[in-house]
């Protein structure tokens, strides 16, 4: 499946077969690819937090207002970002680029978001969200569904996956082999009112 018919084909999938597994073949692709998803000054915010142990995974559930595919779906993927990871060793997010290069930019990060606490946040959900469509698109690219998710109790999810002070939860993306189809997309907004030339 190209692009173009991945995006065309995604959709938020509910229903998925608990007996479906990935192959560890299939995950590792999955995140190599979400891996490659753009950030700024490179600083790679994500942490994607693959729960796989199905106890977990039905306390989570429980955290998550009972939605079935958090159980269902063959991958639970936590999106967290490390707000902080501008700070941890910055020189190793361009360690491959030319001298004159590292020069600027690794600097350039701490004049940017140092002091800067909601820059830093902003930045790494916008991280995350770009990682979250690159993960859906390859699903579906994959043969596979997906579902992003925020209908969750953040405070104890953390609690339940250990998650560090210094990071926070964005979203939850699952993925699997859907069992229903989904119903037609609800009412897509006309393009004239998405797209505006130069100003509202």
């Amino acid at each position: 499946m190209n692009t173009f018919e991945s995006i065309k084909a995604r959709r938020a999938v509910k229903h998925f077969d608990p007996q479906h597994q990935l192959s560890k073949e299939e995950e590792k692709q999955l995140f190599e690819l979400a891996m490659d998803s753009p950030t700024s000054f490179n600083i790679q915010h994500w942490r994607f937090v693959a729960v796989k142990d199905k106890e977990l995974r039905k306390k989570i559930r429980e955290a998550s207002y009972d939605q079935a595919q958090v159980t269902d779906a063959s991958l639970l993927i936590i999106l967290c970002a490390d707000l902080k990871a501008w700070e941890k060793d910055p020189s190793r997010y361009w360690k491959n680029a030319p001298k004159e290069v590292q020069d600027f930019m690794v600097p350039s990060i701490g004049q940017f978001y140092g002091n800067n606490d909601q820059g830093q946040r902003d930045e790494a959900i916008r991280s995350c969200g770009i990682s979250a469509q690159t993960l859906m698109l390859t699903a579906k690219a994959m043969g596979y569904d997906s579902c992003p998710m925020v209908g969750f109790d953040p405070g104890k999810v953390g609690e339940l996956i250990n998650l560090p002070e210094d990071h926070m939860i964005v979203m939850f993306v699952v993925v699997g082999k859907k069992t229903q189809d989904v119903w037609p997309k609800p009412g897509q907004l006309p393009m004239k009112e998405i797209v505006l030339s130069d100003h509202f």
